[in-house]
C-alpha cells in the first residue's frame, strides 16, 4: 500500500476571517496573530515531512500560504462547500490513501502522523479525537462522502457522528490519542504554556 498523502489544511491569516470565537474575546488583530502562531507552529512540528500539501482558503489567498511550504510541499485551493464538502475533496483527489489535519492542534507530531500512516495498513480509516468532541485528523484509504455529509461542524457531536457514519458504512476505526484544538482564549493559553513548559 502506497504511503499515505498528508495533507495540511490552513486558512489565509486575514483579521475577522480566523478564529472568528477567539476574536471575540481579544479582538480580530490579536485573533489573527494567535492564528498565525497556531499554523506556524504546526506546520514547523512537521516541517521534516516530505512532499506535504497545504490546501488553503479562501481560493485567492495563495501568495499568503507561499511562504509557509517547506522544500517539496505543494499547496492548492480548497475549493468551495462547508468543511466537509472542502475534506471529501481533497480526499478525492489525493487518488490514495491520505491523512487531513488542520491547524488549530500544536501538539500534533510527526509521530502522530506516523501513527495514523500504520493505522491505515489494517484499518479503513483513523480518527485522532479532540477534547472539543471533534477530531484533529482524519485519515481514509478511499474516500467516503457518507462521513462528511450531514456533519454540525464545529460542535460537540462531529467525533460521534462521524463515527456512526463510519459503522454505518462499513468502516474500520482506529482511534489516536486526544488532543485540544485551540478555539478560544482559555484554550489558546492552556496549549501554548504546555508548549513553553516542554521547549
Amino acid at each position: 500500500m502506497p504511503e499515505p498523502r498528508i495533507i495540511i489544511f490552513v486558512k489565509a491569516p486575514r483579521p475577522g476571517f480566523v478564529k472568528t470565537r477567539l476574536a471575540a474575546a481579544i479582538g480580530n488583530e490579536a485573533a489573527c496573530d494567535a492564528y498565525r502562531q497556531l499554523a506556524e507552529t504546526v506546520l514547523a512540528n512537521l516541517a521534516p515531512l516530505a512532499h506535504a500539501e497545504l490546501r488553503f482558503t479562501p481560493d485567492d489567498a495563495e501568495n499568503e500560504i507561499t511562504p509557509w511550504l517547506s522544500d517539496d510541499w505543494t499547496a492548492r485551493p480548497q475549493g468551495n462547500g462547508d468543511l466537509g464538502k472542502r475534506m471529501h475533496r481533497a480526499f478525492s483527489e489525493a487518488n490514495g490513501p491520505a491523512i487531513i489535519i488542520g491547524s488549530d492542534c500544536p501538539e500534533v507530531k510527526i509521530c502522530d502522523l506516523q501513527a495514523a500512516a500504520e493505522a491505515l495498513q489494517t484499518q479503513d480509516a483513523v480518527l485522532g479525537p479532540a477534547k472539543d468532541g471533534g477530531y484533529w485528523l482524519i485519515g481514509l484509504n478511499a474516500p467516503c462522502p457518507a462521513l462528511f455529509d450531514g456533519i454540525e461542524w464545529s460542535t460537540k457531536t462531529v467525533l460521534q457522528t462521524t463515527l456512526a457514519k463510519a459503522d454505518k458504512a462499513g468502516l474500520t476505526v482506529k482511534l489516536l490519542r486526544e488532543l485540544a484544538d485551540v478555539d478560544d482564549w482559555e484554550s489558546f493559553n492552556d496549549q501554548f504554556s504546555k508548549l513553553e513548559k516542554s521547549t
